[in-house]
């Protein structure tokens, strides 16, 4: 029996992959140092504490913003869906969330939910829309997952924000999964209208019954949408290379891969 939403994915093909959030404000470079790294990661890479970089969102403001020329832009190119970042690991929200101020539109002087602008061009457009979700890492958190990876703390860019809370003991992962990950993804799945696919990814901390909640939360919100394998624990409807990964040989099952490490990656599908 063929699985209907793995077919649109097949037939989707070519999209759309926008990296987007305050570290845009940055672009690689913090205090006149450049990093020789991705620049979304710059807050890790630099150990930039939250205070200091919640001040970017004070700057926030992208008035040329137009998310029915991004669309059409897409189109033009041939391409079938599109995905954004709702919350990368900063911890920032492009879309209006009741769960956690740390948002475009209550954080910043834009003050426009970017997500829901782009949904509405997506369907004026005919386009599937799919979103990226940081399900375990938040720099923006304590209890953000990645803090317990020891074979990484010495590393130049973290997982977890070991800068603000370099002290483990008493971090507790499933705090932060109930308060802000599981409500943010209900937002997401109730307030936009059809979601093509949950792009989740870096799995740190979270355990398979974790991964697997989160898994059942999608599907009984919105059982066509698409999950990542990246959500962890092998749940995911979908497998993901790794960045800039292409295969060497067949591939089984449906897979994707982002042959581009840009702001704007295109992001075929494939079917083995």
């Amino acid at each position: 029996m063929k699985n209907a939403a793995i077919e649109r994915f097949y037939d989707a093909r070519f999209g759309l992959f926008i990296h987007w959030g305050l570290y845009s404000l940055l672009a690689g470079e913090w205090q006149g140092q450049r990093m020789d790294d991705i620049g979304e990661w710059i807050m890790s890479y630099h150990k930039i504490p939250i205070k200091t970089y919640e001040k970017l969102a004070e700057r926030f403001n992208p008035t040329a913003f137009d998310a029915d020329a991004i669309v059409k832009m897409a189109r033009d190119a041939g391409m079938n869906y599109l995905v954004i970042t709702s919350k990368h690991h900063e911890g920032f929200a492009l879309f209006h969330s009741k769960a956690d101020p740390y948002n475009v539109v209550d954080a910043t002087p834009f003050g426009r939910d970017i997500i829901g602008e782009l949904a509405a061009a997506c369907r004026k457009a005919d386009m599937k829309f799919g979103l990226y979700y940081s399900q375990a890492l938040d720099w923006h958190e304590r209890n953000a997952g990645g803090w317990d990876d020891p074979a990484y703390l010495p590393a130049r860019r973290p997982w977890g924000n070991i800068w603000d809370h370099p002290d483990n003991t008493g971090k507790d992962f499933e705090e932060y999964f109930t308060r802000k990950v599981l409500p943010q993804v209900r937002e997401l799945l109730t307030q936009y209208g059809d979601i093509f696919l949950l792009w989740f990814d870096t799995p740190r901390t979270i355990t398979t019954e974790q991964s697997k909640r989160l898994y059942d939360l999608v599907k009984s919100l919105q059982p066509d949408c698409l999950v990542s394998g990246r959500i962890g624990n092998d749940l995911g409807d979908y497998g993901s290379l790794g960045d800039n990964q292409m295969p060497c040989g067949p591939v089984e099952g449906a897979w994707e891969t982002l042959p581009e490490r840009t702001s704007g990656a295109v992001v075929p599908a494939r079917r083995s």
